[in-house]
């Protein structure tokens, strides 16, 4: 319980370099009201103070804004996630060679999925995204994979939370019933996709997931998926297909990351 309200300029303001942050190199104050809701002359406001703080500057040419390097002082000590990346990179590497499709690899952090590594590569149909990317949780197969693996106290957490996000996919978080049999039917099954809203909005429609948990025993360390073009593979296809190489290199990367704990 905090002790005074939270301050909700601040919390635009954050709203709004974190769009920036997610975008890049595509924020323009119409992508950042699509991501945040926020208003545009808010958005205007807060991308003004962002860029007087040094922590956004603007594109004159593209009408775009980035976050700049002093952004990164606020990631400072927060070392987790570059471990677990050296870790699985060259699994991730091998599995991308056996399959063709990208992967990613995330952390829970508290309110996001953190992408600690990728096999994405530079290209078309939106599908940049790099180390340090908070993908929301409940939209995403990394995200519903880990809840629905992980702890109940931690699960029951996130669902408090985003039910009060009014993001689509959240819609879950507001109806206990439905959310017990959403994540009983993801263990059921050894795997999560990703939220059609969640598709539509960021891949247009072209691209989705399947996301596994990176686990140990009872433990789960993390979660991986594999993506892939929804005109190349039907959902059955992708999971007759891909599934059972996702979980083998789930499972490597569980082995790696026990072993390397005992060290």
């Amino acid at each position: 319980m905090t002790s005074y309200r939270p301050v909700n300029a601040v919390l635009r303001g954050l709203d709004v370099l974190l769009a920036t942050n997610r975008l890049k190199g595509r924020a323009t104050v119409g992508e950042i009201h699509r991501h945040t809701g926020l208003d545009k002359a808010t958005i205007v406001r807060m991308l003004e103070t962002l860029a007087h703080a040094g922590l956004i500057v603007r594109n004159e040419e593209t009408k775009t804004y980035e976050v700049t390097g002093k952004a990164l002082l606020l990631s400072v000590g927060y070392d987790r996630h570059r471990a677990v990346s050296a870790i699985v990179t060259p699994i991730m590497e091998e599995f991308q060679d056996e399959i063709g499709w990208p992967s990613d690899v995330a952390i829970f952090d508290t309110d996001a999925m953190l992408l600690v590594e990728t096999s994405r590569k530079a290209g078309p149909m939106m599908l940049n995204r790099h180390p340090g990317y908070r993908a929301p949780i409940l939209a995403t197969s990394l995200g519903q994979v880990y809840l629905a693996f992980g702890s109940s106290e931690e699960r029951e957490a996130v669902l408090a939370r985003e039910a009060e996000n009014s993001d689509p996919w959240n819609n879950i978080a507001r109806d206990p019933a439905a959310a017990k049999k959403f994540f009983d039917d993801i263990r059921r099954r050894g795997y999560a996709i990703m939220h059609p809203d969640y598709s539509r909005i960021e891949y247009r429609h072209t691209m989705t997931s399947v996301g596994v948990p990176i686990m140990s025993d009872s433990e789960v360390f993390a979660s991986i998926n594999v993506l892939y073009l929804k005109k190349a593979l039907t959902s059955e296809q992708a999971v007759r297909t891909l599934l059972k190489p996702l979980q083998a290199t789930a499972k490597k990367i569980a082995e790696e990351l026990a072993r390397r704990s005992d060290k």
